[in-house]
């Protein structure tokens, strides 16, 4: 009777440290997938940004929808075009990272070629986290 009370309290130490390793290992999986999130939406804005080399200091400003794409899409400047991209940017990433803690900023430095900082912050509960991106885009 005795060695049934000791291996039912061996097994359950067993089970207690198993159920342990299991919920380190969500919380590990969850943070991984929000940083991939952080990766893709940084690169997504790398993307439009080379693709709109002569906005310049415009994905600096602030985010605006100007209707640049779509079913209704009208003629925009390429300064309204960055904004319009960091309307959609900031909407994505708002939805991507579980929470609506995430923020993102974009910062250029003049200079052949122009320079730009993309970073994206978020808040788990492991504290804030920050994924940085650093591109040049020559301006022609």
């Amino acid at each position: 009777m005795i060695e049934m009370l000791v291996a039912l309290v061996v097994l359950a130490v067993g089970m207690l440290g198993v159920a342990s390793l299991f919920g380190i290992s969500l919380h590990s999986g969850s943070s991984a997938i929000t940083r991939m999130q952080a990766v893709n939406l940084a690169t997504d804005l790398a993307d439009r940004i080379r693709a709109n080399r002569r906005a310049g200091g415009a994905y600096n400003g602030a985010p605006a929808d100007n209707h640049c794409v779509g079913a209704a899409a009208v003629s925009c400047s390429p300064a309204q075009m960055a904004a319009d991209d960091l309307y959609w940017w900031q909407r994505q990433l708002s939805r991507a990272i579980v929470g609506g803690t995430a923020t993102g900023t974009v910062t250029e430095v003049d200079g052949t070629p122009a320079t730009y900082t993309i970073r994206i912050t978020w808040t788990e509960k492991s504290g804030q986290q920050l994924y940085q991106m650093q591109i040049q885009v020559p301006t022609s």
